[in-house]
């Protein structure tokens, strides 16, 4: 555009003979021109290609909001499916729960009037002879299979002694202690836990007892502190560990689901001689730790020392669980406890419901169960004595129940006469021994030696038996 300006200016001024400021002035005047026609030109071209940019940005939105529109539908479509879903599903959830609850209200009516029904029964026991009415009247298993008597397979049943009434004076207990113990007068007693409601038999609980001379029974509360005392505790703990294994072995043939309970003081887990022994049998037993407990006190394990602590882990980390009994209050750390090995707590029905523990605890009662299991441990509820406490133990669900309701501890004796075959009873003043073999399972009668026992729970007739079989499979 210059150069057109230029040679205009040129061609004016030496064609036309105009003067050189006229000649410039218009060679300006005609570049200027140019410049705006090129401004101009190029404006409305960029206009176009605007405009036709602007264009395609609006089809795209439009196909983008038509999108936008198809999400929205679908969207509102499947929010409706989903709160139909969810308003059928609450509703058929409520008529279930209605049911289960009306279910609930009517088996705990039924407990109820069968407890009543017990305890009327129950009154007044009907006392039996040893004889032809003893095997006729012998206490059914948990499964309700029968008892059959027979000579040849032996499972000696004891009667439990009368316990001796006379006052001892604490040496004279010493020397009937220290008498039984040099003497091997120590009987194993075992006492079931159920399962709750189906009260199938799940562990035994051995309990110690000792015979002085004239075979009068001293209780445990009777000579533990004395054997404590003397140094005797360690050899009693340890002829209980090898009584309590030679029946496991037996008992876990005929079911492999059983398990036993055998109660440690803490003076055996505190003296290093008598606990080095433990341990060395535990360590030659080490296959069965998975159904032999350790149980202790609530106050052993509250007042652990280094010594104890370092023994207790010992146990564990061979693969033996442990249980807590004699618990005295509600204030329990299930994660301290869980970490020591701890897989069982039992606590007193009493205990478990009577309404101050609401107050004095840091857990209300029937929450218990549940906190304990979050940490693999598990509620056993002792001490039963009545088919009330039952059906409200039910109501804070308690697994295992355990107590004199179900079976009282029955003892292991020695292998004694037979029972004559006339059915008359003995005239001696000791007590008849009964052999008698208790149903297996489907490999057969299962035979158990003299050094073991199958305790079982009292017999239930009519409608107690029948609340059994209703309540258990609910």
């Amino acid at each position: 555009m210059v150069l057109v300006a230029a040679s205009l200016g040129l061609i004016l001024y030496s064609a036309a003979h105009i003067s050189g400021t006229e000649s410039a002035i218009v060679a300006l005047a005609a570049l200027t021109f140019m410049i705006l026609y090129n401004a101009v030109s190029m404006r409305l071209r960029d206009r176009t290609d605007v405009g036709s940019q602007i264009s395609d940005l609006s089809r795209g939105t439009a196909d983008l909001a038509r999108q936008v529109a198809e999400f929205g539908r679908r969207l509102s479509a499947v929010e409706g499916r989903m709160v139909s879903a969810n308003s059928t599903g609450t509703d058929r959830i409520q008529s279930v729960v209605g049911e289960i609850n009306e279910l609930g209200a009517l088996v705990k009516q039924l407990a109820a009037s069968v407890a009543s029904h017990e305890d009327l029964l129950t009154a007044k026991p009907p006392a039996l002879s040893v004889d032809s009415a003893l095997q006729k009247e012998l206490p059914l298993a948990v499964d309700d299979k029968p008892v059959a008597i027979t000579a040849a397979e032996t499972l000696a049943l004891a009667p439990a002694a009368p316990v001796s009434a006379a006052t001892r004076s604490q040496s004279q207990t010493l020397a009937a202690v220290r008498s039984a113990v040099d003497e091997n007068r120590l009987d194993i007693y075992l006492q079931p836990m159920v399962t709750l409601p189906q009260r199938k038999v799940r562990y035994y609980e051995a309990v110690t007892r000792l015979r002085d001379e004239k075979d009068q029974v001293l209780a445990a509360e009777d000579f533990i502190t004395v054997a404590e005392t003397a140094g005797l505790i360690g050899r009693i703990d340890n002829a209980v560990m090898l009584r309590c294994v030679q029946v496991l072995r037996r008992l876990l043939v005929r079911n492999k689901d059983i398990g036993i309970f055998c109660n440690v003081s803490a003076a055996t887990l505190g003296n290093p001689a008598a606990f080095a022994q433990c341990l060395d049998f535990l360590e030659g037993n080490r296959a069965l730790a998975p159904s032999f407990v350790l149980e202790f006190k609530q106050a052993t394990l509250r007042n652990l020392g280094a010594t104890e602590t370092e023994n207790l882990a010992a146990l564990a980390k061979r693969g033996y669980r442990f249980s807590v009994d004699h618990v005295a209050d509600l204030r329990i750390e299930p994660r301290e406890l869980a970490d020591r090995g701890v897989r069982f707590i039992k606590v007193p029905a009493a205990l478990l419901l009577d309404p101050k523990q609401t107050s004095t605890s840091d857990i209300h009662p029937s929450d218990l169960s549940d906190l304990l299991g979050r940490f693999g441990i598990d509620l056993i509820a002792e001490r039963i004595e009545g088919e009330r406490a039952v059906v409200d133990l039910l109501d804070y669900d308690v697994r295992f129940g355990q107590g004199f309701l179900f079976a009282p501890p029955r003892p292991l004796r020695p292998e004694g006469a037979a029972a004559p075959s006339n059915g008359t009873a003995p005239t001696d003043a000791k007590p008849q021994e009964t052999s008698v073999t208790v149903n297996g399972t489907a490999g057969g009668p299962a035979k158990v030696n003299a050094t073991e026992v199958q305790p079982a729970p009292p017999r239930m007739t009519g409608t107690a038996a029948l609340v059994r079989r209703v309540a258990g499979p609910i």
